[in-house]
């Protein structure tokens, strides 16, 4: 299957704008190349060994998304660039703005994330690692193994890792979790991992739905979750002790009363994807929602909310 890559250089502060501009022409997702985040890692220390030398210019990230190369493509261009021209009616800084188009087949694509993907640990026991790679595992280690499918990261940002150092501290055998805008699966197949009954995993894009499916397939947890296409929450049955939406701000705030009713008393609802500029809007959100929100963690600009639903 042939894929545009369309690639942009823009500020941290316009990235999530950028990645709801893709989302709204119909990518399932953003990869997002930041700098900050390279450094962050370099110092960290979860990757043995890293030839990658220390960003300096800190200040351009590149946001890229997939579209099909169809008979739609020409037009979601021009959309893309005329309301990234329009950021600046919002205040916001678009940087240097240079838009790039590529042709570039799945299969290459896929290919392309073995020479960048190695074993990470992303919380106290989940250890997240591409199939292709050996990995001796600690006393207590969760494995994830993922292969990164078209639009779809490897887990290890930290939106995806801080969700899941939440769903490690939430997660009890017998809960229902829903997984909203699942990408890869990744977040499904960890509460799964972590003892959840039952996990239902959503997005609206079909290829999201595709490699979900085969990363929970891929790890063992197929009798556990259950991937569907769906848009956020509607149509969805029943209620979940736990929710996750590694989404963004915006599409958040718009599904927290969806959130509200599928919860049960004193669920949990974990969102992340969220810039730190937008953490008020989102808090706000969830108070006039009846929330109580529990916990906030940041990483490289990046914010993951952890709230209690308290009114049914």
């Amino acid at each position: 299957m042939k894929w545009s890559e369309i690639s942009i250089q823009t500020s941290h502060e316009a990235t999530e704008a950028i990645a709801n501009i893709f989302h709204d022409l119909g990518a399932s997702g953003v990869v997002i190349e930041d700098p900050e985040l390279i450094n962050t890692y370099r110092r960290s220390g979860s990757w043995d060994y890293c030839d990658i030398p220390e960003e300096l210019e800190t200040e351009v990230v590149t946001v890229k998304a997939y579209l099909p190369v169809d008979e739609f493509l020409d037009d979601k261009l021009r959309v893309f660039e005329e309301r990234v021209n329009h950021l600046q009616e919002h205040n916001l800084d678009k940087g240097r703005g240079c838009i790039n188009c590529r042709e570039v087949q799945e299969e290459d694509w896929a290919s392309a994330w073995k020479e960048f993907f190695h074993p990470v640990r992303v919380s106290e026991h989940i250890v997240i690692k591409p199939s292709w790679e050996e990995y001796l595992p600690a006393e207590g280690d969760i494995i994830i193994e993922i292969d990164p499918g078209m639009a779809f990261g490897t887990g290890t940002h930290q939106t995806t890792s801080m969700c899941i150092r939440f769903l490690e501290d939430v997660i009890k055998s017998g809960h229902t979790v829903f997984d909203v805008g699942t990408g890869s699966g990744i977040l499904a197949v960890a509460a799964a991992k972590l003892g959840a009954n039952a996990v239902h995993a959503i997005d609206l894009d079909s290829v999201a739905v595709r490699v979900a499916t085969e990363n929970v397939a891929f790890n063992k947890v197929a009798d556990t979750v259950s991937v569907a296409q769906g848009d956020l929450l509607t149509g969805v049955t029943g209620k979940a002790d736990v929710i996750v939406a590694n989404i963004i701000a915006d599409i958040i705030i718009k599904m927290l009363p969806d959130v509200r009713r599928r919860l049960t008393e004193k669920g949990v609802f974990i969102a992340s994807g969220i810039i730190t500029e937008r953490l008020s809007d989102v808090t706000q959100a969830l108070i006039e929602n009846e929330f109580v929100v529990d916990k906030v963690t940041e990483e490289g600009g990046w914010v993951a909310i952890m709230a209690t639903c308290v009114s049914h």
